[in-house]
């Protein structure tokens, strides 16, 4: 068995391994939570884990030329080009490039917190400002916890309404459920309503009762409209979350501009189309409101991210059965006694070139090339890129690609040779996913059910590679000044750390007693399970080391390998509340002082055609372009354009086309299609695959088409710092 690490969902697998190799994988008919599906990406799960073209040693830059070497020579290399940059320059000087994959593996869930403490740099970038930093953002700002995301009961709910979400193509996202196609066609059998606002006639539109085109980019102004017909029309219904709340009055002034009549011309919606869709919200006996990554990387994503929830609040479905419920991870924290927090505060630092305000401790990955090749003090001399691709992820990859030339030193963990990593120093190639453990500690808190599995490697560690969480462990050891140490010593570290916080917290069920006696009886083959145990342990189904003789614990989950239903979501609040004020918090002053900038775009409107990106069942953003099985088929690089534009601007099917915006041009086959609406066309993310110096054998023979290549940068959500990768202004030409 096996957890699928390919996409949101974590389907369990049943593999197939022969002489060492999966040779087959289907879904895992036992498993708790996905019970035997499994999309076209698990059933590959062979082809990517035997890809000929993973790295299997690790490679170090020698006159120019990346060679291979031993793994000793690679740390040995890693210290010696970090640490004195960093002893010279300051900790500030290294960037630190997280990509999304970390979260698909127990080693970047695990190691990179503890890099950052030990590096102790501001530099952070991650692939959340290219995807659901919003979220992140308006979850702080209205509960005091940027990781306290909601997520539609999508089994037990009546009424959902999608905006910028394909799940039948993505499987879900910051929503984790196998089977969301099932679940939604589940939702509809049992008179459910189903609701899509997309500019995009997608596959989950198709399956919905009722499907708005918007105009790309004004999921904002749609939304502050149905807030304000349920203000306006006495609608609300609070219900256990009035005393929870605040902020309401202030909020009915705020948002009295956005009538559905003012509204309805910016986005291309009817204003009676609006009413209806708020009335039927508030009539449902349950409801939920989801927004993803169309209503996140637009340029006012957070908003429409803080919008969704105050819908959901405001319809007294947020923390209820049927609406949007908090989950309660096995290895997260346990709940806390209500009462104020510390709050969430954005812009405590800066970026250096630009000024843009940190997120959740992080800058916008978009403006990485300028940190980088701006001379002045503190500028990025090394980069530490784990499971990151940003040259094809990140706006502008072209300056960034000549920016990450320029560095000094620059490490990667991947097992490619890919756009970015062949720019490194060094690579720390990861061995293939059946030759890892696997537990799912940031899906398990955007889960619809709670459940615990975990996976040890299904294949045996294949002579000369080595471990993930090593692997992350030394490159914590070499970045920090503590090279040579065993790196066991990390977890050690860790492990003795989180104890003695516990047994000093009243709250905990390990008050008062020795820490040194509870690591005794921690178990686990090595550091990363005896992490997972503690964290089981101390979790809020755990045992806490003999507390709960019936809790959880890393043996009892060891021995139930298809894994543990913990049950459906239930009611949080107001214990998960760390607002200042202990209280839900509509009307945080952050999106007070953002909110001119949403009415300035009523009167805004595209002079010509405006791009959205699109998503493939069989892709995952970069990762899987080099998997021939995954190839083929829809998984195609091409511009998708309504039949109208393509007739007046003479484009014809299979032609290719010019598109050009701010940051550059792009050419690419046009498709002529219905799917997208007039005035849109659409250009899916991740391809590429054209720089030379790639070991990707089957992307680079069909390459595509960076559609980040038309972005400059400069175009971002003020308050996330998100890259605006949907709904920007392009131009399209035909080819000769």
């Amino acid at each position: 068995m096996r957890i699928c690490p390919l996409c949101e969902a974590t389907c369990g697998l049943t593999l197939t391994i022969e002489g060492g190799r999966v040779t087959a994988a289907r879904g895992d008919r036992d498993d708790v939570f996905s019970k035997g599906f499994v999309c076209p990406k698990g059933a590959a799960f062979g082809g990517l884990d035997a890809d000929p073209d993973r790295l299997t040693t690790p490679l170090v830059r020698e006159d120019g030329r990346l060679r291979p070497a031993t793994w000793d020579e690679a740390f040995d290399a890693v210290a010696a080009g970090l640490r004195p940059l960093i002893e010279a320059y300051g900790p500030q000087v290294v960037g630190v490039v997280l990509g999304n994959p970390n979260a698909h593996t127990m080693a970047g869930a695990l190691y990179p917190p503890v890099l950052l403490q030990g590096l102790r740099t501001r530099s952070l970038f991650t692939a959340s400002t290219l995807d659901q930093m919003p979220k992140h953002v308006s979850s702080g700002l209205l509960f005091g916890d940027p990781f306290a995301i909601p997520v539609p009961d999508l089994d037990r709910t009546d009424h959902l309404l999608l905006l910028g979400a394909n799940p039948l193509e993505s499987n879900g996202s910051l929503c984790t459920a196998p089977d969301f196609p099932g679940r939604l066609k589940a939702l509809r059998a049992r008179g459910g309503t189903l609701v899509v606002v997309d500019p995009r006639r997608t596959r989950t539109a198709a399956l919905a009762d009722r499907h708005l085109a918007i105009r790309p980019g004004t999921d904002a102004l749609l939304l502050a409209a149905l807030v304000h017909v349920l203000l306006a029309e006495g609608l609300t219904a609070l219900g256990h979350l009035e005393e929870h709340t605040e902020g309401l009055d202030e909020l009915t002034g705020a948002l009295a501009p956005f009538t559905p009549e003012v509204v309805a011309e910016a986005c291309d919606v009817p204003a009676e189309e609006i009413r209806t869709l708020a009335r039927g919200l508030a009539a449902a006996r349950t409801a939920a409101v989801y927004g993803r990554i169309g209503s996140c990387t637009v340029e006012h994503g957070t908003l429409a991210n803080w919008l969704v929830d105050v819908l959901n609040v405001l319809t007294g479905n947020l923390d209820r059965p049927g609406g949007a419920l908090f989950p309660l991870p096995a290895a997260g924290p346990r709940p806390r006694t209500p009462g104020p927090g510390k709050g969430f505060a954005l812009g405590r630092w800066r970026s250096r070139v630009s000024g843009h305000p940190e997120a959740k401790s992080e800058l916008p990955l978009a403006a990485l090339a300028e940190e980088i090749d701006t001379p002045g003090e503190g500028r990025i001399r090394a980069v530490i890129a784990i499971a990151a691709n940003p040259v094809l992820s990140a706006p502008d990859g072209h300056r960034l690609d000549a920016a990450l030339a320029g560095l000094d030193f620059m490490v990667s963990v991947d097992p490619y040779l890919n756009e970015t990593s062949r720019h490194a120093h060094v690579v720390l190639p990861p061995p293939p996913p059946s030759q890892s453990a696997h537990h799912d500690f940031s899906f398990n808190a955007f889960a619809i059910r709670n459940q615990v599995r975990y996976t040890r490697r299904a294949v045996p560690l294949a002579a000369g590679l080595m471990d993930e969480c090593e692997i992350h462990a030394r490159l914590v050891l070499a970045a920090t000044g503590m090279h040579g140490a065993p790196p066991e010593s990390v977890d050690a570290l860790v492990v003795d750390t989180t104890l003695a916080k516990a047994v000093a917290d009243p709250a905990s069920p390990v008050h008062g007693r020795d820490p040194k006696a509870l690591a005794d009886l921690l178990t686990g083959s090595d550091g990363p399970e005896r992490r997972l145990d503690l964290m089981l342990r101390l979790g809020p189904y755990g045992d806490g080391f003999g507390a709960d003789p019936e809790g959880l614990t890393l043996d009892r989950l060891l021995a139930a390998p298809h894994g543990i239903d913990l049950g459906p979501l239930a009611a949080r609040l107001p214990g998960l509340l760390r607002t200042r004020s202990g209280r839900i918090e509509l009307l945080p002053e952050p999106i007070v002082a953002d909110l001119p900038r949403l009415r300035g775009a009523l009167a805004a409107r595209p002079a010509g055609l405006v791009l959205v990106g699109r998503r493939h069942l069989r892709s995952n953003n970069s990762w899987l372009h080099n998997v021939p099985a995954l190839m083929g088929g829809s998984n195609r690089c091409t511009l998708h354009v309504h039949p109208d534009d393509a007739a007046r601007l003479g484009v014809s099917d299979g032609a290719r086309v010019r598109v050009t915006a701010d940051g550059g041009a792009v050419e690419v086959p046009a498709e002529v299609t219905e799917a997208v609406r007039p005035g849109v066309v659409s250009l899916p993310h991740g391809w590429g695959h054209d720089r030379p110096g790639t070991r990707l054998s089957v992307a680079v023979a069909e390459p595509g088409a960076n559609v980040n290549q038309l972005l400059d940068g400069r175009r971002l959500d003020p308050l996330s710092g998100t890259a605006v990768l949907n709904g920007f202004p392009v131009e399209v030409q035909p080819l000769p």
